[in-house]
């Protein structure tokens, strides 16, 4: 199968069609109310975890090209402080899908934010690196995604969305 073959499935546009529109959702977070921006989120972020889990990539056997990184700190740190200012006091929660909580005495608070604009950062690599149009960079790039999801944003979308759902069953006026 060519890259050219891979890059336009059906499964693979619908993941960089949801992909994108994650990102620009998470660019424009502040453009939201904080009931709308956790209707939202809670909507999407499944949607973007079934896309994603939809995949079914061939591994290559050729070199891969390296991968341009666009998501420049000013980005993530935008990202970032938009949805925290979105949510507030509401955007912190109690992890329990770290290894060290385990071994630890004390609750570890994890933010949502910090896991959204992780996965932001992951999916607007690889989709800006399906903008250059190269079919083996536009591979590399989605492989990479789909690696780092099973190595890590899969789990920090499914623990925001764990938060974000908590906060749905929230009193109106008792979110951020």
């Amino acid at each position: 199968m060519t890259y050219k073959e891979i890059v336009y499935q059906q499964d693979v546009i619908e993941f960089v069609t949801v992909a994108v529109q994650t990102c620009l959702f998470l660019e424009k977070s502040q453009d939201n109310e904080p009931r709308e921006f956790i209707d939202k989120a809670t909507k999407l972020l499944p949607l973007l975890y079934l896309k994603t889990r939809m995949l079914n990539l061939p591994q290559s056997t050729d070199e891969e090209d390296e991968l341009m990184h666009f998501v420049a700190e000013e980005d993530y740190n935008y990202v970032e402080q938009g949805v925290s200012q979105i949510l507030g006091q509401d955007n912190a929660y109690l992890e329990v899908f770290v290894d060290d909580m385990r071994y630890s005495d004390t609750p570890i608070t994890a933010f949502i934010s910090e896991n959204l604009a992780d996965i932001y950062q992951e999916l607007k690599d690889m989709a800006a690196n399906f903008q250059t149009e190269n079919e083996p960079a536009m591979y590399a790039a989605l492989r990479q995604c789909l690696d780092a999801f099973n190595e890590h944003w899969g789990q920090k979308l499914l623990n925001a969305l764990r938060a974000l759902h908590a906060l749905t069953n929230k009193e109106t006026d008792d979110v951020a």
